[in-house]
């Protein structure tokens, strides 16, 4: 069984900037493609960046130069660089993982079998 555990949310002024983090038990991220949702009230779950155990990554136009995910085979740990915040970054992130092929990749959240509690990021204005 995976355990996901996802940190580093808060609240923070738009421009500014916060690093989550998904740490994995049960298993190693290696074989495993991993992405960061978000959900804001009201709205669906969105990709908004994931990225293939073999580097391969996908951005959403949301996080485009602004977002940077990023691995750390040694931790079991996915990171999340948010930089340049803006107020409708405001959501609920979720890290989740599916064993894959080392290339490939997922942006819809049916195709992700394991799931993190989530992390509030709320961005004031």
């Amino acid at each position: 069984q995976v355990q996901l555990v996802e940190s580093g949310g808060g609240l923070v002024q738009a421009g500014g900037s916060l690093r989550l983090s998904c740490a994995a038990s049960g298993r190693t991220f290696s074989s495993y493609a991993t992405g960061w949702f978000r959900q804001a009230p009201g709205k669906e779950r969105e990709c908004v960046v994931a990225i293939s155990w073999s580097g391969n990554t996908y951005y959403a136009d949301s996080g485009k130069g602004r977002f940077t995910i990023s691995r750390d085979n040694a931790k079991d740990t996915v990171y999340l660089q948010m930089n340049s915040l803006k107020p409708e970054d405001t959501a609920v992130y979720y890290c989740a993982t599916v064993r894959a092929e080392p290339h490939r990749l997922y942006g819809a959240a049916d195709e992700y079998d394991y799931w993190g509690q989530g992390t509030q990021v709320t961005v004031s204005s």
